[in-house]
């Protein structure tokens, strides 16, 4: 599965390409707030975790882990919101909220890239960075907040270069489309979010 192949003129390998794949379907069924998008994340990624850990992105294959993790509890939270309706509506953050999320992400990247630095990855500070900023996106992902978008935008196209340095120039093309598809789910759930910003619930 890590024999290279050429496909359209990007080097891959046949790992990278299920991987692809299935990242591509899972995003487009979070855009349409299917659930089913849960499982195929968790199967994106473990197969996705293999690819990182060749390419020396311990951050990123860890945060692959935690995704799978996260995955479960998110579909439960989507099946099963608290509020008792049949499924979780997408809401906004408050300022509490934003404040969290700052905060969050800034804690997760100084201890992980502090972590990272222990390691032989030669970019440990740029994927610690993207590794806490992808799981801020998760975790609202998880709680259908409308701002979960504009966290993975901003991971994404970081992602894109970070990608392109490591010589997974399909995985960076994948993050491109992420970029786009991440705007195009910003603005379809702008339209089933209340135009308020609600309280932002952390069960």
């Amino acid at each position: 599965m890590n024999d290279t192949l050429l496909l359209l003129g990007f080097a891959t390998t046949p790992l990278e390409l299920i991987s692809f794949v299935l990242a591509l379907t899972t995003v487009a069924l979070n855009i349409r707030q299917n659930h089913w998008a849960w499982l195929f994340a968790i199967i994106s990624s473990a197969a996705y975790g293999f690819v990182f850990f060749e390419s020396r992105l311990y951050g990123d294959m860890a945060l692959q882990l935690l995704f799978i993790s996260v995955s479960f509890w998110g579909w439960y939270q989507w099946l099963h919101p608290a509020s008792g309706g049949k499924t979780l509506p997408v809401t906004r953050l408050d300022g509490r909220g934003w404040m969290a999320c700052a905060g969050g992400w800034l804690v997760g990247f100084l201890l992980i890239a502090w972590l990272l630095t222990t390691t032989d990855t030669d970019v440990p500070h740029a994927d610690g960075f993207l590794t806490a900023g992808s799981l801020v996106g998760q975790f609202l992902l998880s709680r259908k907040k409308l701002e979960n978008w504009i966290a993975w935008i901003i991971v994404d196209v970081l992602y894109v270069w970070l990608y392109l340095h490591k010589g997974l120039t399909l995985t960076a093309v994948l993050y491109a489309f992420f970029v786009v598809m991440a705007i195009i789910g910003l603005l379809a759930w702008r339209k089933s979010a209340p135009a308020a910003p609600s309280a932002m619930v952390l069960k």
